[in-house]
């Protein structure tokens, strides 16, 4: 077996023309993640278990692991990931820093994907999630 090797997380900062508030209940409630992310049964209480419901690879398991109102939120994601949301308010605008980690280049995701190929499109995937995010509190 290959040696475990940490892979750099994915690490994307945007800046959004809404309010804290706003940009929290995007990020940290059910119905707010599922106007732009993924259908999902979130509660935002620290160790609460949910699901995100990523159609193709079905029911993804989740576990609240810290929620600081309205500045951060992470949670575990599947077998190895973790996500946070750090955000921080400024003059009605919201700025956020979304970091996706748990990387290892000698994992395979629970579909039996590689990480390094699955972060990779990941990546790129997260550039038009944050943009669907946008439209979702901006608009």
């Amino acid at each position: 077996m290959e040696k475990s090797k940490a892979l750099a997380p994915i690490e994307l900062n945007r800046s959004y023309d809404a309010p804290i508030e706003e940009v929290w209940k995007a990020v940290a409630t059910s119905e707010g993640l599922a106007g732009w992310f993924m259908p999902n049964d979130f509660q935002p209480v620290e160790g609460s278990r949910f699901d995100l419901n990523s159609g193709q690879f079905g029911m993804s398991p989740c576990i609240v692991k810290a929620l600081n109102p309205p500045k951060h939120l992470s949670f575990s994601w599947g077998k190895d990931w973790v996500l946070s949301f750090d955000l921080k308010g400024l003059n009605g605008k919201t700025e956020l820093a979304l970091t996706h980690s748990g990387w290892d280049s000698s994992k395979l995701t629970e579909f039996n994907a590689p990480h390094p190929a699955v972060r990779e499109n990941m990546a790129r995937g997260w550039a038009n999630l944050l943009e669907k995010l946008r439209d979702y509190v901006e608009g």
